[in-house]
């Protein structure tokens, strides 16, 4: 099959835009990680050069007493290195590899948060956790794709729910206007974006004060261990439920599964969402950049692009919805042309848009169905932004396509 007619080669123009963006996206990334690099050098660095020099103070007075050298010193501390990391603690923390233990263990396994405190020693351990990790790192991957699809609906219901009673309310916008998905009672990204911080934020909260009094960490430690732990970066200097003894060992156990449970789909939703917002502002900025493009081949004499839009200008799409320059990535009833810009009323305009796409999209990638040719265009700002599922729906749908 053809490509998909787009009215002046919009493939090729859509390819490239994706490698703009990719490119643009990349460039932000490395500069983030190099800003993120120095701060945390200029933190932390003297604190590890306080602490080695107390240590070196420490282990040559410690061999002085005793009448140790130093190399017989560091060979024993490589033995307590190599206990350590097989589950031997000096203050008798509980066993690793109980039933309990490996089940705390297959957990951070299957959510991908990986803390370390415990690993796997034998050839036939690290054999296993490979083949186990592979399928259930991605079947956990789709439980927090679905999981936020049903989040949406919740909220969806809400926001209906409470436009219904809203006194005064009005019939309904025209068609094709900026607020008609919130007025038909869907969500917006802002929405969603402050309904998942309200509760990301108060489920950290709540955790940490439970972790402060179960684990005798302070208030910001539990904090900490909450965010690392939620969002999967797992880096175990601090672990829950490591210790021999708690008060309600069962019940603590229990809650403390629920509890990086919900962290953890409700950091995943909050991180897909964000995303959103992201590739929204990585467009604009690539609009804004062809937009300085154009401008100056006016100002040379050279005649406008053919295809070019101008900010502010918005197509009409088919059933009186509008195309926007700034969200859309293809379908049948928007055709992004090539040399497009956005403009920030566009941007304001999709950001408004309905989440019930976010969530049928989501949908579709978890039951393998293509979506409809017949997207309304404001669906489309959605389309390749949310998860690893759906991208890759999306570009699989596209290559059948073009086949």
């Amino acid at each position: 099959m053809a490509g998909r007619g787009c009215g002046g080669g919009c493939g090729p123009g859509r390819a490239n835009e994706d490698n703009a963006r990719f490119l643009l996206l990349g460039a932000l990334l490395a500069l983030y990680l190099l800003g993120g690099a120095a701060v945390f050098s200029a933190l932390e660095r003297p604190h590890e050069r306080q602490a080695r020099q107390r240590w070196e103070e420490r282990l040559a007075g410690f061999g002085r007493r005793h009448n140790l050298s130093r190399d017989a010193l560091r060979g024993f501390l490589r033995h307590f290195e190599e206990a350590a990391a097989a589950g031997v603690r000096v203050d008798g923390a509980r066993p690793r590899w109980d039933f309990p233990g490996a089940f705390y263990f297959v957990g951070t396994v299957v959510s991908t948060i990986g803390f370390g405190m415990a690993t796997p020693a034998t050839v036939g351990g690290k054999v296993f956790l490979i083949v186990y990790g592979l399928l259930g790192c991605s079947s956990t991957l789709l439980f927090f794709n679905l999981f936020l699809e049903r989040l949406i609906t919740v909220i969806a219901h809400v926001t209906r729910w409470c436009g219904a009673r809203r006194p005064g309310r009005r019939a309904g916008p025209r068609a094709g206007s900026p607020g008609l998905a919130a007025a038909a009672g869907k969500p917006s990204v802002r929405v969603v974006l402050l309904a998942l911080g309200a509760a990301s934020l108060a489920l950290c909260c709540g955790a940490a004060a439970l972790y402060a009094a179960a684990e005798g960490w302070g208030y910001l430690d539990a904090l900490y261990f909450c965010f690392v732990a939620f969002s999967t970066i797992g880096f175990g200097d601090l672990v829950s439920g490591q210790q021999a003894r708690y008060d309600g060992r069962g019940l603590y156990r229990v809650a403390n599964f629920v509890l990086l449970l919900s962290g953890v789909c409700c950091l995943y939703s909050l991180f897909n969402v964000v995303s959103i917002l992201v590739r929204q502002a990585v467009n604009w900025a690539l609009g804004r950049a062809a937009g300085a493009g154009c401008r100056r081949g006016r100002g040379r004499g050279g005649p406008p692009r053919r295809n070019a839009v101008g900010p502010g200008r918005v197509r009409s799409g088919g059933g009186g919805a509008a195309e926007t320059d700034g969200g859309s990535d293809g379908g049948s009833g928007a055709r992004r042309l090539s040399g497009e810009m956005v403009s920030m009323k566009d941007l304001l305009a999709a950001n408004k848009a309905s989440l019930a796409v976010l969530q049928k999209q989501l949908s579709e990638a978890a039951s393998g169905r293509p979506r409809r040719a017949s997207t309304p265009a404001v669906d489309d700002e959605f389309s390749g932004g949310v998860g690893a599922f759906a991208i890759m729906n999306s570009r699989l749908a596209e290559t059948s396509a073009d086949r």
